[in-house]
């Protein structure tokens, strides 16, 4: 059964300086392991010049979760920034960590709250996404109903994706597919079942 989740938006970061080490902790919303690694890549192609690039990624569908201390000593790394994804509920995201090291070593506990505390910047400068199951619905009718059936789809938190105003009015739907069934109810109330709705895919996305 489908369960809702958070993710990203988008990708975001934010840095910080830990005795004269310079952490840049980077987040991006993924939902394959080649996703994750190409969002790695790109990393390490703009940072060519660090000396680490720590990283995390949790996937949703395949429940794969990896991490990598990329040569920081074990644990160190990897391990605190996979801790706060799980600490902050995210899934299918992954965060980079990279270290631009200053000459002065912080020791095994100093670098994992610095790699921890990098990852934590970069979920703390992102755009969360609530995903829940939603329902796309269609539904045609003449013009006479259009104002009343408008007048009913906030009340749903249902959102119009398309609207064609032909011969007839046709309104393409998208609600929580939880509100579906008190949605269809209502406006058969409402249009003495003269207008249906009837839903063509189920999506997982956000209502924001």
């Amino acid at each position: 059964m489908f369960k809702p989740y958070e993710t990203v938006a988008d990708f975001a970061s934010d840095e910080f300086i830990e005795r004269k080490s310079r952490f840049i902790g980077q987040i991006a919303p993924v939902t394959d392991e080649a996703q994750a690694l190409d969002f790695l890549a790109g990393v390490r192609a703009r940072h060519r010049e660090a000396a680490h690039h720590v990283y995390a990624y949790i996937l949703r569908e395949s429940g794969v979760k990896r991490m990598s201390d990329d040569g920081e000593p074990q644990g160190t790394g990897g391990v605190p920034v996979l801790e706060v994804l799980e600490r902050e509920g995210l899934t299918d995201v992954a965060v980079v960590v990279t270290r631009y090291f200053g000459g002065i070593l912080l020791g095994t506990g100093g670098l994992a709250r610095a790699y921890s505390h990098g990852a934590k910047l970069a979920v703390d400068a992102a755009v969360r996404r609530k995903m829940i199951l939603c329902a796309v619905l269609e539904a045609d009718f003449g013009y006479d109903w259009y104002g009343k059936i408008s007048h009913l789809l906030p009340q749903h938190n249902a959102r119009v994706l398309e609207s064609d105003f032909g011969a007839t009015v046709r309104l393409r739907l998208l609600l929580d597919a939880k509100k579906v069934p008190a949605f269809r109810r209502d406006l058969t109330e409402l249009t003495a079942a003269a207008v249906q709705a009837r839903v063509v895919e189920e999506i997982c996305t956000d209502l924001s």
